[in-house]
């Protein structure tokens, strides 16, 4: 006999569904009838969550993306805290990734809305945003970047090339990539100048 689940057990169960069906059916195939069959259990459990199959997609991808558990690192300069983050964040982000652009192509078009927009929807449940304002400023407090020069443009840069080759390949960005981002595009931007 099945353990009935509950609560916060059962939301998992259902978001790990619907996460598997955008993932393997994309949205244009993505019912709340295939959700719940996959999920073990009766669509009205879903609807009491999630009114529509639009609302159940844009939970999944938050749950995606509040599951991309992310360590704050802490390497003692700004160069290797800022790789180590993107290493974190290259293998979730390319399912993440993978996970908007491609499968929910449908789900923009029926929303009128954008990725920009749902990932602005989102911000607040992805780990990333906080983990770089802190590895920022404690470059402030070594004194290895210069608060007067850094714009939030700047702090997110080496994040947006990566999301921007997650988003042509679709495959995490080889190891040298993320380096040649930090090296030779953020550091020379960010560097105080009595750190060069």
């Amino acid at each position: 006999m099945l353990e009935r689940r509950r609560g916060v057990a059962l939301e998992y169960a259902l978001l790990d569904a619907a996460c598997a069906e955008l993932s393997e059916k994309g949205y244009a195939n993505f019912t709340m009838d295939a959700v719940a069959v996959r999920a073990g259990t009766s669509t009205p459990v879903l609807y009491r969550r999630w009114s529509n199959k639009r609302d159940l997609a844009r939970a999944a991808v938050g749950h995606t993306a509040r599951n991309s558990e992310l360590e704050l690192p802490d390497t003692g300069s700004l160069r290797g805290d800022v790789l180590a983050l993107m290493r974190q964040s290259n293998q979730p982000g390319a399912r993440l990734i993978t996970m908007i652009s491609v499968h929910l192509g449908g789900y923009f078009q029926e929303t009128g809305t954008s990725p920009a927009e749902l990932v602005g929807q989102l911000a607040p449940e992805l780990p990333l945003l906080g983990a770089v304002d802190t590895i920022y400023d404690r470059a402030f407090d070594r004194g290895e970047i210069d608060p007067e020069r850094i714009t939030n443009r700047m702090k997110t840069l080496p994040f947006d090339l990566l999301r921007a080759q997650l988003l042509m390949t679709l495959q995490p960005a080889p190891d040298p990539d993320l380096e040649e981002i930090v090296d030779t595009l953020l550091l020379p931007l960010v560097r105080a100048q009595n750190s060069r």
